[in-house]
């Protein structure tokens, strides 16, 4: 697979941030990828709650989902947009973080809820509470692609084993992770977490993030990362905003399992006890 990464500065526009994935699709079209890959929040990233409330719809008509999904049937091209915050389908009010997986007709082939999500008190005096705007996943989703077949996890789902390996339980041998990474946590541990995650799976990860300065206010951490099964990295895209290409052979996870089995090798683990 030739995997093209799109590293956004979203804002709070989202007509403006349509026609940027637009323009991603043709370009990576253009580059020969096979599949394009966005960041979290691709359509809108907006932490001030009532002016974003103005923009929000539910996925059958939400206008980002609908032009995604319309480029990539242009362009013949495999799209996995991160997510996107939709609204209108939780009793308690609160939206979802969803990421899609459009094929090269438009098709919509896999949803993904955001399972975890982030809340906490930065010692830079960020304040972030996901939960009381949006309503977690509870579903771990795999869909089989013609390249393989792919885990899907958002953002902070990177910080938990449990569901990558649920995911490569599953046969997934490609596993995405799109993200909004604050700039502390991305300095800290987005590589070191991001490389440990395929080296776990002995799968390639592919991270598109958001990078900079955002009319929100807010500052993202960026370096949209391509990952093999021994954890080298084929793509890191530092700080700027555009297209980067990277190169999956799939006869690499193959290689790496045969040479250190683990998955086979993985037992139940009971409750630990105290002793």
């Amino acid at each position: 697979m030739r995997a093209a990464l799109f590293q956004s500065r979203t804002g709070i526009d989202p007509a403006a941030n349509a026609a940027a994935l637009v323009a991603a699709i043709e370009e990576a079209k253009v580059g020969g990828a096979d599949m394009l890959f966005t960041p979290e929040m691709s359509g809108l990233l907006d932490r001030d709650r009532t002016r974003a409330a103005d923009h929000l719809a539910d996925e059958a008509h939400d206008r980002v989902l609908a032009a995604v999904r319309d480029a990539a049937a242009k362009a013949g091209l495999w799209v996995h947009v991160g997510s996107l915050a939709l609204a209108g389908e939780r009793r308690d009010g609160r939206l979802v973080n969803r990421g899609f997986l459009i094929d090269d007709a438009g098709a919509i082939r896999a949803r993904y809820d955001k399972i975890h999500l982030f809340d906490v008190d930065l010692p830079t005096g960020e304040s972030w509470r996901e939960s009381a705007a949006y309503a977690p996943g509870s579903q771990a989703v795999v869909v089989d692609t013609p390249w393989g077949r792919m885990g899907l996890a958002i953002c902070y789902d990177l910080r938990f084993p449990d569901l990558f390996r649920s995911l490569s339980d599953a046969g997934a041998t490609i596993l995405s992770v799109p993200a909004a990474f604050t700039v502390p946590t991305g300095r800290a541990h987005w590589h070191v977490l991001l490389r440990a995650r395929a080296i776990e799976a002995g799968a390639f990860v592919v991270a598109a993030a958001q990078a900079g300065a955002h009319e929100d206010g807010r500052a993202t951490y960026g370096h949209s990362l391509v990952i093999d099964p021994w954890g080298d990295v084929l793509l890191d895209m530092g700080g700027d905003n555009g297209i980067g290409f990277a190169e999956m052979d799939a006869k690499r996870v193959a290689d790496v399992r045969s040479r250190i089995p683990a998955l086979q090798h993985r037992r139940p683990i009971a409750p630990a006890t105290l002793a």
